[in-house]
């Protein structure tokens, strides 16, 4: 069995690759490299160059590799960005996916993992989220994800191929240095890039129920 990473270079994505591997996985990588990092990778995993818009370089990493399992985490991510670009969102996070599926439909490909995001609840009013708690997103990236997970679960029952969603928020940590973070796009590296530029870290927001009015957010480590 092989199992084909979609922004697998990434940070979230090379650590998945990792503990594949560690498995005793089959692995190849699909990434654009547009902010992942070749060098993640583990030692002899083919990384595959190229975007999910590609569907004959789909088509001929399915077939060459002969992929039997699709682990989905290519795409575009930040909440304020898909505010400014919603057409660009939708195109990677909708339309890449739509394509990728049509490939592993076609491929006969049948088990697919989705990178979603808890960004699908909103402004959740619940003291708890649960799966059952109502998607509502807030935001064209959370949108995105939404759709997406639609789209994995039609496309799973008119094609026989096994799916699951994961909804998840906040990913922290490295399992080692080389893995980190090193983009300052989330609240932990943002903090230390100030810290590291000798500036103080900016916490936003002053009357959340908490005892010093700061907000107070679960993290995931990434391992």
């Amino acid at each position: 069995m092989t199992w084909l990473i979609t922004g697998g270079a990434g940070y979230i994505g090379a650590h998945v690759a990792h503990a594949m591997t560690g498995a005793g996985e089959r692995v190849v990588v699909l990434d654009d490299v547009s902010t992942g990092k070749a060098a993640r990778l583990p030692e002899g995993v083919p990384l595959v160059r190229g975007t999910l818009l590609d569907r004959e370089l789909l088509d001929r990493v399915l077939s060459e590799h002969a992929v039997t399992g699709v682990v989905h985490l290519a795409a575009r991510k930040q909440v304020g960005e898909s505010v400014e670009q919603p057409l660009r969102y939708y195109r990677e996070n909708v339309h890449g996916l739509t394509v990728l599926l049509e490939a592993v439909a076609g491929a006969g490909v049948k088990r697919f993992l989705f990178s979603s995001s808890a960004a699908v609840y909103g402004m959740a009013d619940a003291d708890l989220i649960t799966e059952d708690t109502p998607a509502v997103p807030i935001n064209p990236y959370g949108e995105t994800k939404l759709a997406g997970e639609w789209l994995v679960r039609a496309a799973g029952r008119a094609h026989g191929i096994a799916t699951a969603c994961l909804r998840y928020f906040n990913v922290a940590g490295a399992a080692r240095p080389e893995l980190a973070d090193t983009g300052v796009f989330n609240v932990i590296p943002m903090f230390f890039d100030r810290i590291t530029r000798g500036d103080a870290p900016r916490i936003f927001g002053d009357d959340y129920p908490t005892p010093d009015g700061t907000c107070v957010r679960d993290y995931i480590h990434v391992a």
